[in-house]
């Protein structure tokens, strides 16, 4: 019988700790979106936030000229709390506030080339901290387990924030590689057409010389016979 119940306590255990790992990796939310900014256009996002969370947002211009564009994020009171002018690349981390936080791409400056801009969003304690301490109310017999569960919640909480900093990487780099890719295919269509342009450039100095030689030996002469 007390075998029995040692074993139902670990089992209950157990649960608590799956229960625990699904609410620890729903506390970080990341996403990330690509869109294109026409020229002349400001475009603005919100993003609500809860009090004592954290916002980072970190955005690239990835294709258009100069791969630059105007940036900044306003608080819910309305205060800009970052700007940025003809920047390409940008990162900015930040503890929030309750409400609504705005963070806008000013392309206005531009009045012909439209910009590709990619941006990503982590948001991270964004869950009450009460309800992910809920399952140690439920956990009963934990001195049976070889390894607390505290150790293992801590455990866990380092391998989603390195899986989450390696994703973010991951996304960072797909962004870096679209950026030059759209580069090394700008610098292409331009070597193409400076060649083109010097080939014809060419051809037409060497008719024109060739023209000018041969007027030189002509005899313009009449002969009477």
């Amino acid at each position: 019988m007390r075998g029995s119940v040692e074993v139902l306590r670990v089992c209950v255990a157990c649960l608590s700790l799956c229960v625990s790992v699904v609410s620890a990796f729903s506390q970080s939310l990341d996403s990330d979106f690509t869109f294109t900014l026409p020229a002349g256009r400001k475009d603005c996002f919100f993003q609500p936030m809860k009090k004592d969370a954290s916002l980072e947002i970190e955005y690239q211009v990835l294709d258009g000229a100069s791969l630059d564009v105007d940036f900044y994020i306003q608080s819910p009171s309305g205060d800009v709390i970052a700007t940025d002018y003809r920047k390409s690349d940008g990162v900015h981390t930040m503890e929030t506030e309750e409400g609504d936080y705005m963070f806008c791409f000013d392309n206005t400056f531009s009045a012909v080339s439209e910009k590709v801009i990619f941006f990503e969003l982590i948001l991270d304690n964004m869950e009450d901290g009460e309800e992910s301490e809920d399952w140690k109310a439920y956990v009963q017999g934990a001195d049976l387990l070889d390894m607390k569960l505290e150790d293992i919640m801590d455990a866990i909480n380092s391998v989603k924030s390195r899986l989450g900093k390696s994703l973010q990487i991951q996304t960072l780099l797909k962004a870096f590689e679209a950026r030059d890719r759209n580069l090394q295919e700008s610098n292409y269509e331009r070597v193409n057409l400076w060649s083109c342009t010097n080939l014809v450039v060419m051809v037409i100095v060497s008719g024109v010389q060739v023209y000018l030689l041969r007027s030189l030996f002509d005899d313009k002469r009449k002969t009477c016979t």
